[in-house]
């Protein structure tokens, strides 16, 4: 049987995917199933950072497997499991952390950045330790926020994956698993784990712009099409997406709502409509509103097919069953041999 190159990739159990999700991954995991081995998973582990209803996460999670599999992800082809259906993580998670600084935990940006939202204030650097460490009783942020680099290299690791995508956001933290495995490697003094790299589907990272006129789309931006949007509900999006006030003059300079507006065209609709409304902003005859009009209708030729296919998994709870117990049994299969070598390396065996 041929090798092939092991991808990794998980999301959170946060809510539902949008067309920033389709166009950054998910399109690109359906095309690339063929020719590597894919595990696909869905972090409801990780998603346990910001305390979610527990109802609601199992809806969250029962939604995102409808959309992976809607979005045409094979589970035949690819492993597609839910992160705590595989119990191996949670061990090697621990054992990890023994390995692990709280020093380096607490410099990382995602840590700052969540830290000082939690706890409301604007500081930078040694005084987001200093208020964390001097208010004891403060649960706002959790050891499971400053440690969510470990569990994610664990993710990474325990499958002894090759290529990860990952966004600029998420850089810093497959960096740290790549140290992770070299400190891990050079304590025990073997070659056990690999470094794995960041994988960028061979081209430019796709930025899908959100609808408010900056920014890449995003669940907490409130900015998103979702794959599961009802069509009144995209169109009623789409008309009401920034703009500005229209070129003074002609081939002025393109604003960035403007922009946004053309790459999200530039991702749904021909090269030529696309073009028709730049010459037509360069000229200065466009109208915005038919503008987003044909962008709406270009976007519901993607997501109208999808949603439909997610109605219909999400009503099929044997099928979904099926996919994830199917799932678990091969990525336990994996894990449960990494966590094995793992701890006779450490020296963690049974008498």
């Amino acid at each position: 049987m041929e090798n092939k190159n092991i991808v990794l990739s998980g999301i959170r159990a946060t809510g539902n995917l949008h067309l920033g999700n389709y166009y950054g991954a998910l399109n690109k995991f359906v095309k690339m199933q063929n020719d590597y081995d894919c595990r696909f998973f869905i972090a409801d582990l990780h998603a346990l950072t910001t305390h979610p209803d527990p109802k609601m996460l199992h809806e969250n999670v029962k939604q995102i497997l409808a959309e992976y599999l809607a979005a045409g992800l094979d589970p035949d082809k690819n492993i597609i499991y839910v992160q705590s259906d595989v119990p191996e993580i949670s061990e090697l998670y621990l054992l990890m952390n023994m390995h692990v600084g709280i020093g380096e935990l607490m410099r990382t940006a995602s840590f700052k950045d969540k830290a000082r939202k939690a706890l409301g204030i604007h500081s930078d650097g040694d005084e987001i330790e200093k208020e964390i460490i001097g208010n004891q009783t403060n649960q706002r942020v959790n050891a499971g926020l400053l440690t969510y680099p470990t569990l994610m290299a664990v993710d990474i690791l325990i499958h002894n994956a090759d290529l990860v995508p990952v966004g600029k956001d998420q850089e810093q933290h497959l960096e740290l698993t790549r140290r992770f495995a070299r400190r891990f490697n050079s304590f025990y003094k073997t070659e056990y784990f690999k470094e794995p790299t960041n994988f960028n589907f061979g081209g430019n990272a796709v930025k899908v712009p959100g609808l408010d006129g900056s920014g890449k789309m995003g669940k907490s931006e409130g900015n998103c099409i979702y794959l599961i949007d009802e069509e009144k509900v995209l169109r009623k999006k789409v008309m009401r997406a920034m703009t500005d006030e229209g070129p003074k003059e002609p081939n002025s300079p393109v604003s960035e709502p403007i922009a946004n507006l053309f790459t999200l065209m530039e991702l749904v609709s021909t090269p030529d409509t696309l073009q028709h409304f730049k010459d037509a902003y360069a000229d200065c005859s466009i109208r915005y509103g038919d503008l987003k009009k044909q962008l709406a209708e270009d976007i519901l030729k993607v997501t109208l097919p999808i949603r439909e296919r997610i109605l219909e998994i999400q009503g099929d709870d044997e099928y979904l069953g099926r996919v994830v117990r199917q799932g678990a049994e091969r990525a336990c299969e994996t894990a449960a041999k990494t966590l094995r070598e793992v701890r006779e390396i450490m020296g963690i065996k049974k008498f």
